[in-house]
């Protein structure tokens, strides 16, 4: 049975994932309403991934005095907010201001919520309650993004910020009944909490996830016209793509926690990169194949989630006194990895090549983190824990 304590986390986690990936797909619902173009309706997607960036570290420095709990009340006070203003904002300039006010909240949250669900584990099983806050972001891939996607289409694109709204009051609710207080830090102070950064061991993980994140971000950027024009879909399937791709999330996330807590962090790292080299080596030879690009979504679905507990056990390891700004950073860096994957991936396109060449810058990023983590295997070999 799931211990409800960490529940809330979960729900705050499918929000927050509801809100960043939904409207990808609903970019022409909002361009037309907005009188834009579809690539200025794409800066919003920019903008909510610089308020990550920016608020994460901004937001947890002037917070860690405070009790954990009341941080994360009042960090989903903002998200909910801003979601709400996101479904009646009238034009493009007050969009892209509350798009980015929306984001600042996300990393901080994931912060603060990765170093609670650590303390609220037994002992040897803090990998998987990250996991399992993690969830409710894979949960969102899997049915909640593809739910308000066809809503926005058939209906309005407001209504899936009005989705995600009531979802932050239904974290508010949560976060109040079921989280327990959580010992805070009052005793430390924002230039404290960033001495981490100092830390040659911090900047190995860092370094990995945002190169070796960023491979499969390559391949998921790209997604819907490498399986419509290279393997041959039809657009109409792509919700259904989709799907298959976030039930590889939700398994792989488990997977990560499972493995995290057998093998240690870094072994568990070092495996799921090579693994995952070796799957976008697969997309770029074997897309052409409908049934096994089919198989290649689940399994770099799986994979893009896979890395996330054990990426996260490796940074609180290196930054013991100052978990909360640690994983606050790991957020940037994860957001780092998504516009890079983004960025590198359409170079090969801009020369005419096929859609499945991004997943080749893939393989190359994903090998850089291979070896960064390797390089951090050897240097800092961690204990097998729970064997």
């Amino acid at each position: 049975m799931i211990d409800k304590r960490i529940l809330p986390l979960a729900i705050g986690g499918l929000g927050i994932g509801t809100t960043e990936f939904a409207i990808m797909g609903l970019l022409p619902d909002i361009a037309k309403t907005l009188q834009i173009s579809i690539p200025e309706a794409g800066h919003f997607i920019s903008a909510y991934a610089l308020g990550v960036v920016i608020g994460a570290p901004l937001l947890i420095g002037y917070s860690v005095k405070f009790p954990p709990k009341k941080v994360l009340i009042g960090l989903m006070v903002l998200f909910t907010i801003f979601n709400g203003l996101s479904a009646i904002a009238p034009n493009y300039g007050l969009m892209l201001l509350i798009r980015f006010m929306s984001g600042l909240p996300h990393g901080a949250f994931f912060g603060v919520g990765t170093v609670v669900a650590s303390r609220l584990a037994s002992k040897g099983k803090e990998a998987m309650y990250i996991a399992l806050m993690f969830s409710g972001l894979t949960v969102a891939n899997l049915a909640m993004v593809p739910l308000v996607t066809y809503i926005g289409h058939v209906y309005s694109w407001r209504w899936y910020f009005v989705v995600v709204t009531f979802i932050g009051l239904a974290t508010l609710l949560a976060l109040y009944r079921w989280l327990p207080v959580v010992e805070g830090s009052s005793n430390k102070h924002y230039k404290e909490e960033l001495h981490f950064i100092r830390s040659r061991e911090s900047w190995y993980v860092l370094l990995i996830t945002a190169i070796g994140f960023g491979g499969l971000f390559t391949w998921l950027s790209y997604i819907t016209p490498l399986m419509t024009h290279v393997s041959g879909f039809e657009e109409t399937t792509m919700a259904y793509v989709m799907i298959l791709a976030g039930a590889g999330m939700v398994v792989g996330n488990l997977l990560g926690g499972y493995l995290t807590d057998k093998l240690g962090a870094a072994q568990t790292t070092t495996l799921l990169l090579f693994c995952m080299m070796a799957a976008l080596v697969g997309v770029f030879f074997f897309s052409s194949n409908p049934t096994v690009s089919l198989v290649l979504t689940f399994v770099c679905g799986a994979l893009s989630m896979s890395v996330g507990s054990p990426i996260n056990m490796m940074m609180m390891k290196a930054a013991p006194n100052a978990e909360m700004m640690a994983a606050a950073f790991m957020q940037a860096a994860f957001n780092i990895a998504n516009s890079a994957g983004a960025y590198l991936g359409g170079i090969p396109l801009l020369y005419g090549l096929p859609y499945n060449y991004p997943s080749l810058v893939g393989v190359a990023m994903t090998l850089g983190g291979l070896l960064i983590s390797a390089r951090y295997l050897f240097k800092y070999r961690d204990v097998k824990p729970n064997l």
